[in-house]
């Protein structure tokens, strides 16, 4: 922290290495609150008429999403809610959802609890025990990001939501990139941005309002505001790929300030170019549960197909 006051006159609360920015807590709030504002503003992610559904894990991310989109949204009289899903991982998910919870309850939204158990018939934590005594090589996250993904779209259909806003930041974005750019997988780096590029038949949109925040930025914004920070981490993360690219951009990041926003603006630049591709892929329907999807068989089905498993 630099000596210097903030441009306000205040007393420093923030320094910003990449543009040298010494913030009081009030000026650092303000400036988060507007890059987001800005990001809804530009890409024109809702419109008055959008009943907006939030997915609030918990998590300091979702918890940023749901303080300022509802601070935005409800001036314009935009239907705001929010939906929780439980994953079922022991001793880790019950402090996240306790604190969805009270986060709703504190900001007077509409709030929804879901599980794996009664969408699946499983828990994450059953899966991933079926998996290791089957010999199958997938990771806790990668069942988890295919299970919820479908779920998230599945409850926004049922619970009538025209948008779903995700709590994606910075990092994780950067972080994305890269792991596409490891996998060679052009499509999903086209398809890396702030919102759909085209409507799908099926597909609720799905729009990343902090896409611009770093992750460091917003954990510290959710404590100046008061809330309760996830004290637990989640088993399965530290033997994802994701983890050990984190921890590769943090080093970059230190040494040199910028380098995650200098990734996602090549990540915006790409996908600009890929427009046309995209817009030219098709979209079917899973031929084993209907839904919509880029495969013959979606992956929730290959999972549970790979796992000896049917949905209950």
């Amino acid at each position: 922290m630099q000596d210097n006051k903030c441009r306000c006159g205040r007393e420093p609360f923030y320094f910003r290495r990449q543009s040298g920015e010494v913030l009081c807590k009030r000026c650092f709030s303000k400036g988060i609150e507007r890059i987001v504002y800005k990001t809804v503003k530009r890409e024109k992610l809702f419109s008055p008429e959008d009943r907006i559904m939030i997915a609030l894990s918990g998590g300091k991310d979702s918890i940023a999403l749901a303080h300022i989109l509802s601070k935005i949204e409800k001036s314009y009289g935009t239907d705001v809610f929010a939906v929780t899903i439980d994953e079922g991982v022991r001793g880790y998910r019950e402090e996240g959802v306790a604190i969805a919870s009270d986060v709703a309850s504190r900001l007077q939204i509409e709030h929804h609890v879901f599980t794996f158990k009664e969408a699946y018939g499983y828990t994450l934590e059953e899966i991933c025990e079926i998996a290791k005594m089957k010999g199958i090589q997938l990771l806790g996250c990668s069942f988890c990001g295919i299970l919820r993904r479908r779920l998230i779209n599945r409850l926004a259909l049922k619970l009538g939501a025209t948008k779903v806003a995700t709590g994606h930041n910075l990092d994780d974005e950067a972080q994305t990139f890269l792991i596409n750019v490891f996998r060679g997988d052009v499509e999903r780096i086209g398809r890396s941005r702030t919102k759909p590029l085209v409507a799908r038949e099926g597909f609720i949109p799905r729009v990343k309002p902090l896409r611009y925040v770093p992750e460091k930025e917003i954990a510290i914004y959710v404590y100046a505001k008061g809330y309760p920070l996830y004290q637990r981490e989640c088993p399965y993360v530290r033997f994802s790929l994701r983890d050990e690219i984190r921890d590769v951009l943090n080093r970059v990041e230190e040494n040199h300030p910028g380098t995650k926003h200098s990734i996602v603006n090549v990540s915006d630049s790409l996908s600009k170019l890929l427009e046309e591709r995209l817009v030219s892929s098709k979209i079917e329907r899973c031929k084993v549960c209907g839904d919509p999807s880029s495969r013959k068989v979606c992956r929730t089905c290959e999972v549970f197909s790979l796992l000896g498993l049917h949905e209950s």
